[in-house]
């Protein structure tokens, strides 16, 4: 497995999938249409978010993991983000998360982020992988359904 910056080829996949990856990170509660995911994704790469993508040996994308920067909102303090972490259905269960996550921790720590945060729906089962990578939980956010 290699993990490295996306092709051409490869962004435009990983745009493709990009609604999928927001269904199932949202635990189905939203259902984006493909400009709705552009409309959340540009914005992030022109301000110099960027991704990172897991490929087989003959080059097949097997994931992706979307890392930049944020704006702590109380202290104004610039913090390293995790934006978006996918493996692709079928390459699941082999370890690729933990992969990206290491490298996306790696880039932003060189890049001389003190801190790295990222946001998790409560039911995600990759909160599990998060705390084993020294994740911990922050704040929490609540909702009412009405």
């Amino acid at each position: 497995m290699e993990i490295r910056k996306p092709n051409r080829t490869e962004l435009e996949e990983i745009m493709k999938l990009s609604p999928q990856s927001l269904f199932e990170g949202t635990m189905g509660r939203f259902q984006p249409s493909d400009e709705k995911a552009m409309q959340l994704v540009e914005p992030l790469l022109e301000k110099g978010c960027y991704y990172l993508v897991a490929t087989t040996e003959s080059n097949s994308l097997t994931g992706w993991v979307l890392v930049g920067s944020s704006k702590d909102q109380m202290t104004d303090d610039v913090i390293g983000y995790i934006y978006e972490l996918y493996v692709i259905q079928e390459f699941r269960g082999k370890g690729i998360s933990r992969q990206l996550l290491k490298s996306a921790i790696e880039n932003l720590k060189r890049e001389g982020y003190l801190e790295i945060r990222l946001n998790v729906f409560a039911e995600n089962h990759a909160i599990q992988l998060y705390e084993k990578m020294g994740f911990s939980v922050r704040a929490l956010s609540m909702s009412l359904p009405l």
